[in-house]
């Protein structure tokens, strides 16, 4: 038999005390607290271990920020063409973050290499049977462009910070800032590149260099 809802009995066990809301809520409160402290505390964690490059977030991130590709590609070219890998790789990393494209310009590849460019590549090292679809090949692109990047220090005299900013600018922009400044001694890549696009990049490519060269030095062979 259904017992009736006005029985003092049922009522009694239907009616819930007045601490009881009151106790669940500081409950809730205190839970959703602690569940806050543990998300900080993880965050904390997790930014110590990125700005410190260890524990399980470091190789991860650095994959991320610091990616390498094609190392075996990287240091034969190094080798045959007498550069540092840890260049090649933070030229890479400068023009694509090891993510070939074509750009709105029509640089190609890796190494973003123009037709123009490319041509002069070929006809200068050889590349008889080259065609501008090869440089979609990364053992193409690299072979190109660390060629090119040869190229440019021996012109500059193996200053490879104008031979960088040359990569970027081109040998003609570069030619010119080194007389400005009144010659290679005098010349300061923050004050006499002109562009402020090609001062970024030698910036940025030196500091990916000492990067590959502090946490990539066995893949890249150095």
């Amino acid at each position: 038999m259904t017992p009736s809802t006005s029985s003092p009995a049922r009522a009694r066990r239907s009616t819930p005390s007045r601490g009881r809301p009151r106790a669940r809520g500081q409950a809730r409160r205190a839970r959703r607290r602690i569940a806050a402290l543990v998300v900080v505390l993880a965050a904390a964690a997790v930014g110590i271990g990125m700005a410190a490059g260890v524990g399980p977030f470091s190789d991860a991130v650095r994959e991320l920020t610091l990616p390498l590709r094609h190392e075996d590609i990287i240091r034969q070219q190094a080798a045959e063409k007498d550069l540092d890998a840890a260049l090649i790789a933070a030229v890479i990393h400068q023009e694509t973050g090891f993510r070939p494209r074509t750009s709105p310009a029509g640089a190609k590849g890796l190494m973003q290499i123009t037709p123009d460019t490319a041509r002069f590549i070929a006809l200068n090292s050889g590349g008889t049977q080259f065609e501008l679809d090869d440089l979609a090949s990364p053992d193409i692109n690299i072979r190109y462009g660390s060629w090119y990047l040869r190229h440019l220090s021996r012109r500059f005299d193996g200053d490879l910070t104008l031979a960088v900013a040359a990569y970027n600018a081109g040998a003609e922009n570069v030619v010119r800032w080194v007389e400005e400044a009144g010659g290679a001694d005098e010349f300061d890549p923050s004050k006499h590149i002109e562009f402020p696009e090609t001062r970024e990049y030698v910036s940025g490519v030196s500091k990916s260099r000492r990067d590959y060269r502090e946490h990539y030095a066995r893949e890249l062979g150095l």
